[in-house]
This record gives structure tokens, C-alpha cells and sequence, in this order.
């Protein structure tokens, strides 16, 4: 398994724009070899919102296939030369190659 995330700060009052343009379904939500898409919020300080979207992909390959995809290029060239909304502090993308996964009790008869 291979994770992506995705760490965005923005201006307190903010943080429900960002979780809404990553809970719309698109290309992505159709792409073979994802697992999941988890997108999640904090309230930081009275300034700051963070938002986590955390992609879960069956493999690295899945991930690259998506990263090199008609659909996420045509993205990225929809929004050159666009700047990110001004209540967008900052944004942290990081990978994980997963090496393990324990079931609690929870998912333990699925």
C-alpha cells in the first residue's frame, strides 16, 4: 500500500471550502488501484484550520499511473498560472510506503 497526503493550513473559517472541493467526486475517485480518499479537519488556533486528505492507493505503480493520468495532467493545466485562494497558508504534500496494517476489534469479522 502507498499513502498520500495532502496537509493544507487556512485562515480559521476556511477550513469547510477546502474539505468540500476534495469530497466532490472526480477522475480520481475512478482511478484503478485507489483504495480511499479520507479528507478530515482541525481547528489549529483561532487563526488557523488544518485540512488532511489522506489517499490510499494499492501501490506506488497505482499512485504514478494517476500522477502521469490524461485527467491529472488536464487538471494541473486547467490551473496554470492560477494562484491558490488567498486564505491558504500553506501546503505540505508527503508519501508513505505502508509496511504494515493492524485490524482492531472493530474491522476484526469484515
Amino acid at each position: 500500500m502507498f499513502i498520500q497526503t495532502r496537509r493544507m493550513v487556512v485562515t480559521a473559517g476556511n477550513a469547510e471550502q477546502v474539505v468540500e472541493r476534495f469530497k466532490k467526486p472526480g477522475p480520481l475517485d475512478e482511478m484503478e488501484g485507489l483504495v480511499d480518499k479520507t479528507v478530515m479537519s482541525s481547528k489549529i488556533s483561532k487563526e488557523e484550520e488544518e485540512v488532511l486528505v489522506m489517499i490510499r492507493w494499492e501501490s506506488r505503480e497505482a499512485w504514478k499511473n494517476w500522477e502521469k493520468s490524461d485527467a491529472h495532467l488536464q487538471g494541473h493545466r486547467d490551473k496554470k498560472g492560477q494562484q491558490p485562494p488567498e486564505y491558504i497558508i500553506s501546503t505540505k504534500v508527503t508519501m508513505y510506503d505502508v509496511h504494515n496494517v493492524t485490524k482492531g476489534k472493530a474491522f476484526s469479522n469484515q
